[in-house]
């Protein structure tokens, strides 16, 4: 069983009881869910991940203190609890008073405020260039098993589809990225024989390139640790995740140089005919540069098309 299945069943035997009967009178301003950072959240959670922090637990968000007041939080906090200690053989994290827990009671405006900088999770084309996408995916993860208003639901919804010129601008930026570490100095290195840089050449040409085929399933990528595990779940190019591992995982000799330099080629080939696709390119070529470039200039917003090109990498 996977944490998240572990959390909604605890929360359906036990939180959803809780709730409906100590806290019927203000239940519709909460919310309830496992959403947030770690791997149960993402639905990544193996055996290996029993280590540490897997539990039966869930979180109950609630409404900032303007709408709801510190004793009936503190009231939601004890009787979460006193909620069973032991649940299909999985003990339950005492709730800490100084916080740091993933589970137990928290304000939604200050989870909001923690990952995306706004109470309102109302981010701007500005924010959208700037954060993490990874602390966007932390808002929008996981599962809510209740909304009494369903102001979280429509916060996570709106926060699923990145403004269009904002993935223009993030593809253009990788797209060079790609074509400056990959197709450009990637090989010049390797017969320099500065196979560090090389290496470096190679995370940063894969790095941006896996960010390119999130952007191109309009999806949202997660911090590295899963970026490899997520990519396999994607329907559009997952099947370049084997070609980056392969790039990262192997060496620099003369042979595999070679080797690496054409798969290289192999993936942005794919990259373009899916650019193509799409119609996000006009460009007729192999060269990912005149590709970023073109990619750049369909960018509608005139403020966001003149934002240099790595703006938003």
């Amino acid at each position: 069983m996977n944490g998240l299945t572990l959390a909604e069943e605890y929360y359906k035997q036990f939180g959803e009881q809780m709730l409906m009967q100590e806290f019927a009178d203000i239940r519709n301003q909460i919310a309830v869910g496992l959403v947030g950072s770690g791997s149960e959240c993402f639905g990544y959670d193996d055996e290996i991940s029993k280590d540490h922090d897997f539990e039966p637990g869930f979180t109950i968000f609630i409404p900032g203190e303007t709408f709801m007041d510190s004793k009936t939080a503190f009231r939601l906090e004890r009787a979460y609890a006193k909620l069973p200690k032991e649940f299909m053989g999985y003990t339950k994290t005492p709730v800490q008073p100084v916080g740091g827990n993933r589970h137990g009671v928290v304000r939604l405006d200050e989870f909001l405020t923690a990952r995306l900088g706004n109470p309102f999770g109302e981010l701007s084309e500005e924010d959208w260039l700037r954060l993490p996408e990874n602390s966007i995916l932390e808002v929008t993860n996981g599962k809510l098993f209740y909304d009494g208003s369903g102001t979280f639901t429509a916060i996570r919804q709106s926060l699923t589809a990145m403004p269009e010129d904002v993935r223009k601008k993030k593809i253009s930026g990788h797209l060079l990225t790609m074509a400056q570490a990959g197709q450009y100095n990637y090989y010049r290195l390797t017969n320099r024989g500065e196979e560090g840089a090389a290496q470096m050449a190679l995370y940063e040409f894969v790095k941006s390139g896996m960010q390119v085929v999130y952007s191109l399933n309009h999806r949202l990528m997660p911090y590295y640790k899963w970026a490899f595990r997520g990519m396999r779940d994607l329907e559009i190019l997952s099947g370049l995740e084997e070609s980056f591992v392969f790039l990262l995982t192997t060496g620099n000799d003369k042979e595999l140089a070679l080797k690496k330099a054409n798969t290289v080629e192999e993936i942005a080939g794919a990259i373009i005919a899916e650019l193509t696709r799409q119609g996000l390119s006009g460009a007729v070529c192999g060269d990912l540069e005149k590709h970023a470039y073109s990619v750049n200039d369909s960018i509608k917003s005139t403020r966001i098309r003149y934002l240099n090109i790595f703006a938003a990498v």
